[in-house]
């Protein structure tokens, strides 16, 4: 039997829901806007000629974080916050963290041929797993230190966006710094990541509680 905290604190619930209903209709709007399109247009057309295609120390760290995102960067990421959120006796959140993960990068794949949008007209664009996969494990990061020092609501949401903007700001700079995505895939994988955290953390609680 599995003990310990729920996969999603109780004090944290309203806001990653929240986060969820906002993040479920940015995927949502962005994948009809740019389905079965390779061209730049509004944001992207304003932003990635700014970041694009990085030269010199920041393509190592664009590279770096990049790094994160790919097989054996991700089994790095997650075998180190899985430790930790043993190592402080909550074994749902690591079952949040493996299964959580595990569903943004099969339904950010899965979308891709869907929405059907190209890069440099080659290459499936939208939504990017990378970004998801980072937003994902900063989701369930933030649950972690929220329950582990009891946060309050304020401080809470404070920490969970706090998290979330970190990370997926900087995995969407560098895919879009490495020429990988345009500008709104990142936002789309932002998107599908806050809304598999909660369902799946729902599940996890659901199916792991005393019977």
């Amino acid at each position: 039997m599995i003990t310990g905290p729920p996969a999603l604190p109780p004090r944290a619930r309203v806001p990653l829901w929240s986060l969820a209903a906002f993040g479920f209709v940015i995927a949502l709007v962005l994948g009809v806007r740019y389905a079965g399109t390779s061209h730049l247009a509004g944001l992207d057309a304003l932003v990635l000629p700014v970041i694009d295609r990085v030269e010199g120390p920041l393509w190592y760290v664009a590279t770096a974080i990049d790094f994160a995102g790919e097989p054996i960067g991700a089994v790095v990421v997650i075998a180190l916050f899985c430790w930790l959120c043993l190592r402080h006796r909550r074994p749902r959140i690591a079952i949040l963290l493996v299964a959580a993960s595990g569903v943004t990068v099969a339904l950010t794949t899965g979308l891709k041929p869907l929405v059907g949008r190209l890069i440099h007209d080659e290459f499936l664009s939208y939504p990017s797993g990378h970004t998801a996969f980072a937003v994902t494990v900063a989701t369930v990061v933030a649950l972690l230190v929220i329950d582990v020092r009891g946060l309050g609501p304020a401080g809470g949401t404070g920490v969970l966006v706090g998290l979330v903007a970190f990370a997926g700001l900087a995995m969407g700079w560098a895919e879009v710094a490495l020429g990988a995505h345009y500008p709104t895939d990142t936002f789309g994988g932002f998107g599908v990541a806050v809304v598999v955290v909660p369902v799946v953390g729902w599940t996890v609680d659901r199916l792991t509680r005393p019977v």
